[in-house]
């Protein structure tokens, strides 16, 4: 297993990685947009302002992390990859980059909320979900990096 930094040509693939992971693992997740839909945002928005970094195996990619300063976008791990210290790794390469960051997780990824707060993230604030675009509740995490 390698960590590197995804390039644009990655996109595609972790398009599909991020669809084939969200049915999966999040099947309350209503789906919104087609897989060419997916490849295009991950192309052109997520790959555009974000710095992604992915784990991959002799297969391709088995997960990544988009992350600009102070907050992480996406992190994601394909569901027979879970639970082997890739998220760990991959949420490593965001807390280097940044003394604080933030993230949005649904209130129902009870696996997600476990995971960033084993890792300091602490809950901050809870919506009803009427701001984003599944209309799901969801939670904002918050980590700061301890002083030295």
């Amino acid at each position: 297993m390698i960590l590197r930094r995804a390039t644009l040509d990655d996109m595609t693939a972790l398009a599909r990685l991020h669809r084939r992971t969200v049915q999966i693992s999040l099947p309350f997740l209503p789906s919104l947009h087609s897989p060419q839909e997916d490849a295009w945002w991950f192309c052109e928005r997520l790959y555009a302002t974000n710095e992604v970094w992915l784990a991959e195996d002799e297969g391709g990619p088995v997960g990544y992390i988009a992350f600009r300063p102070d907050f992480i976008e996406h992190l994601f791990i394909q569901p027979e990859a879970q639970s082997a210290g890739l998220g760990l790794q991959l949420l490593e390469k965001a807390k280097q980059a940044s003394a604080e960051l933030s993230l949005w997780t649904f209130q129902q990824n009870e696996r997600a909320r476990r995971f960033y707060e084993r890792h300091g993230f602490v809950a901050v604030t809870e919506t009803d979900g009427a701001d984003n675009e599944e209309k799901l509740p969801d939670v904002l995490y918050r980590w700061r990096r301890e002083p030295v």
